[in-house]
C-alpha cells in the first residue's frame, strides 16, 4: 500500500509487532490498520517533506506514546496562553464539531508548526485524521485514513487540508535509519 503512496520511499527505523501493540496497550486503543502498515513499511522519517509521523520506537524523540503525551501537553499549555485575559480559545473545526478536538490523539508533527491528530472514535479499524493548523486554532479533516491523508496532500486537494494556497507535497519519504537515531538519542543525553 504505502509503495503506491510514496512513489519515492526509503523506509527508516521500523518497530516491531510487540512495539505497536505495546503502544496500543499504553494509549489504551487499537492503533489503526493504515497506521500500523505505515510503521511496518515507512518507519521514521519525512514524509511528504513535510510531516514526521511518531512510530513506537526506542527513541523519545520519535517515539509514538511519548510524542503523543508531549504534543498534547504543549499544545494544551499554549492555549491555556493564548486564554490568559482572554475570552475561552475557540478551535474552528472544519465541519463544526469542536469535540473532534477532545478525542485527539497526537501522532505527527509538520515542520510548519502544524499538528497531526486521530479522532479515536472510530470502531472499523481506523481513525479519521486530522490537521491542526501552526495558528493553534484551525482544524482540517485530513483523510480517512493515514494513507488517505498522505494521498491527498500529495494532489492538487492539498490546499483543503494543508490551507489555502498550499501546493501539494512530493510523494516520498525520506527513512531515518537506527543508527542515526542511537547518534542523535546519546548526543541530546
Amino acid at each position: 500500500m504505502w509503495e503506491q503512496v510514496f512513489a519515492d520511499l526509503a523506509p527508516g527505523f521500523v518497530p516491531d509487532e510487540g512495539a505497536l501493540d505495546r503502544a496500543a496497550a499504553d494509549l489504551g486503543f487499537p492503533l489503526p490498520a493504515s497506521y500500523r502498515a505505515f510503521c511496518r513499511t515507512c518507519g521514521v522519517g519525512l514524509a511528504g517533506g513535510q510531516f514526521r509521523i511518531a512510530v513506537p520506537a526506542p527513541f523519545e524523540a520519535c517515539d509514538l506514546v511519548t510524542q503523543a503525551g508531549l504534543i498534547a501537553h504543549s499544545v494544551g499549555a499554549a492555549v491555556a496562553m493564548l486564554e490568559e485575559g482572554a475570552e475561552p480559545h475557540r478551535f474552528d473545526v472544519e465541519g463544526g464539531e469542536a469535540s473532534v478536538v477532545e478525542r485527539a490523539c497526537f501522532f505527527g508533527a509538520g515542520e510548519d508548526g502544524s499538528f497531526l491528530f486521530w479522532d479515536v472514535s472510530g470502531t472499523d479499524g481506523e481513525y479519521d485524521v486530522w490537521l491542526l493548523a501552526p495558528d493553534l486554532e484551525t482544524v482540517r479533516f485530513g483523510g480517512e485514513s493515514l494513507d488517505d491523508f498522505f494521498t491527498r496532500v500529495a494532489a492538487p486537494s492539498a490546499a483543503l487540508v494543508l490551507g489555502p494556497g498550499a501546493e501539494p507535497l512530493p510523494a516520498r519519504f525520506e527513512g531515518i535509519a537506527e543508527a542515526t537515531l542511537a547518534r542523535t538519542a546519546q548526543a541530546e543525553s
